[in-house]
């Protein structure tokens, strides 16, 4: 049984580029869109509540012209709306237990030079049971796509070829939902799938060659990467099989996780990366690789759960 997919709105431009996205998203998967609006009262009226307006009244006011908007861009889509009066962080939790995936709104580049990714989103990636997706404010169905040719009118945009999906792999924990989650959004889009995988070689493998039996990893140089490339191209194996129409590219450097997937990000439609789930809500991280890209990629990012 396929389930909606679920988009968080607050009113914000972010939070409609975010909802757009899903509605994209939710046609490519064929399923429909679950619009949530998350709200709860203050002891005095919030200051951003217009004054002729009550805080419930102006809650529905936003999820409802955030549901009309993606109505009337995206006919024949299912919609539904769903209004919740809770912690923001545990509704949009539990709105992802009961979808496919949730979608998130993320705003545009801060005064460091990196994304401005709220505190609400970042503890709701670390909570989710499902799948989650940041989009930036402004992002729209043309970032999606390769540059288009001069005098493309708008509507065709759509048929000119998706951006690559990006998947950063990690060795260590080639878990199958990361994985199948990167092969299956390259198949929908039919779009090549660029697997990033980063190593760092141990220092006292530098410094001790005659001695590589006691040194855990690989040794540098050369054989550091064909040994990783070796190993990258196994663990790959049995999904190229099973997404034979997917086609393939493998990246592996040595260096830092998170510098090497920001740089293979840069003209992606879609970048994947995995976050390991503790089990315990107050335990709950997104861990180092995950939030640096959270921060650093203007792609859509789909932060996975896996065991």
């Amino acid at each position: 049984m396929l389930h909606d997919i679920a988009v968080g709105v607050d009113g914000s431009p972010a939070g409609l580029a975010a909802a757009h996205w899903a509605a994209r998203e939710a046609g490519r998967r064929g399923t429909g869109l679950s619009v949530v609006h998350v709200w709860h009262p203050h002891p005095r009226p919030a200051p951003y509540v217009p004054l002729d307006r009550t805080e419930h009244q102006w809650a529905e006011q936003i999820l409802r012209e955030a549901a009309d908007a993606v109505r009337g861009a995206h006919p024949g889509l299912r919609v539904t709306e769903r209004l919740v009066c809770d912690a923001t962080v545990a509704a949009l939790a539990g709105a992802a237990a009961d979808a496919e995936l949730l979608v998130l709104g993320s705003l545009g580049l801060g005064a460091v030079g990196g994304f401005v990714t709220g505190s609400v989103s970042q503890r709701v990636v670390a909570r989710s049971p499902m799948p989650v997706v940041l989009v930036r404010a402004g992002r729209s169905e043309a970032g999606e796509h390769l540059p288009a040719v001069d005098g493309i009118a708008p509507e065709e945009i759509p048929e000119t070829p998706y951006r690559p999906v990006v998947l950063g792999l990690d060795l260590a924990h080639p878990c199958d939902e990361l994985v199948e989650f990167a092969f299956d959004a390259a198949r929908r889009r039919g779009t090549v799938l660029r697997v990033v995988h980063a190593f760092k070689v141990p220092a006292r493998a530098a410094f001790d060659p005659a001695a590589p039996a006691a040194v855990p990893g690989p040794a540098p140089g050369p054989e550091a990467s064909a040994a990783t490339e070796g190993a990258v191209t196994g663990v790959l194996r049995p999904w190229r099989q099973k997404y034979p129409a997917v086609p393939v590219t493998q990246l592996v450097s040595e260096g830092r996780a998170a510098v090497a997937l920001v740089h293979a990000a840069k003209d992606a439609g879609l970048l994947v990366v995995g976050r390991r789930a503790s089990g315990h809500r107050l335990g709950a991280h997104t861990g180092p690789v995950a939030h640096a890209v959270m921060h650093h990629v203007g792609c859509p990012v789909a932060v996975v759960p896996h065991d």
